[in-house]
């Protein structure tokens, strides 16, 4: 089997991306060691204990991995972006989760690649999404499925930002691709347009995400209170953030999702609407929903902020 026909075949699973990268150490791991040893990972504890370790060789999820088929599917849909959005008594989801859980969506896409692949070769492999500790972004621009830009997230050139990873380890023997070149240039739209400030620069001219400042972090994965000094930059970010993706340029023209699981449930609700949620309202709206994440107590936490930040009070 050669990599041109994984990459068709991974095509017909509804990946818009493809492409393969050699299973093994990753350049990229002593910079991430690097990062969450200066504990810019804030409380993410999953990617700092013994599972970091990990993410230093993919051969330790797959001892016989040889190499790495990295996927990307499309969720941008035709609806506006944040940073278009006027009303301050809307609430704003993150755009990759008005739909159906992405989990689902890209592991069914890889088991069905897997079983395609099966068909033609006999060979051990081991089915990854986010939940895996992998430097998933590292392996997928190493397969030629783009850059990591200024905002850490990975670009391409047609598809912009807007897409799922997923990666199938495989024992098969595959032509790696060719990283792409990075695109950003002199462009900074998107870390000057960060409100709390999480992008920020390295010694060597490129940008890391300090997580304890940003707004996705904040809401979704934060426990507790958030601090005082980042309430007013979460704006009216329920869940997520999308402002560092919203203004990158390569958005602008990036290519559409046709996917029926994709199709948004929510976006930017009233904020009134929000807020008068109890604990069996909040898992009624949010059925099968990344949303469901911070919990009741987090989400209420962020409805509450956004409800301060738009200057609105309960009694009102």
């Amino acid at each position: 089997m050669t990599s041109r026909e994984v990459r068709l075949l991974a095509h017909e699973c509804g990946f818009e991306l493809a492409g393969v990268a050699a299973a093994g150490p990753n350049g990229d791991y002593g910079r991430y060691a690097d990062w969450a040893g200066r504990g810019l990972a804030g409380r993410m504890s999953y990617l700092t204990d013994r599972r970091a370790g990990v993410r230093a060789d993919a051969r330790n999820l797959l001892p016989t991995a040889r190499s790495m088929v990295c996927v990307g599917k499309l969720y941008n849909t035709p609806h506006p972006y944040s940073v278009d959005l006027r009303d301050p008594d809307r609430a704003w989801i993150s755009r990759y989760a008005w739909g159906e859980d992405y989990h689902d969506v890209v592991r069914r896409g890889l088991e069905q690649l897997a079983a395609r692949m099966s068909a033609r070769a006999e060979f051990e492999y081991r089915v990854c999404v986010d939940t895996a500790p992998l430097l998933e972004r590292s392996y997928a621009r190493d397969a030629g499925l783009g850059w990591i830009g200024k905002n850490t997230c990975l670009i391409h050139q047609w598809a912009g930002s807007w897409f799922f990873l997923g990666e199938l380890l495989t024992s098969l023997e595959l032509a790696p691709g060719e990283p792409a070149a990075d695109r950003c240039g002199s462009c900074t739209r998107c870390v000057d347009a960060c409100p709390t400030a999480a992008l920020t620069p390295r010694t060597d001219g490129s940008y890391e995400l300090d997580a304890r400042r940003c707004i996705s972090y904040l809401t979704i994965e934060l426990k507790g209170a958030i601090p005082d000094e980042l309430q007013a930059g979460i704006g009216g970010n329920v869940f997520g953030c999308d402002i560092c993706q919203d203004v990158c340029p390569w958005n602008r023209r990036s290519a559409m999702s046709l996917e029926p699981e994709f199709a948004p449930r929510e976006v930017a609700p009233p904020l009134r609407e929000l807020i008068e949620l109890n604990p069996e309202g909040f898992r009624e709206r949010f059925p099968d929903s990344p949303v469901r994440r911070p919990g009741y107590a987090g989400f209420s936490r962020n409805v509450e902020t956004a409800f301060a930040n738009a200057g609105r009070r309960r009694t009102e």
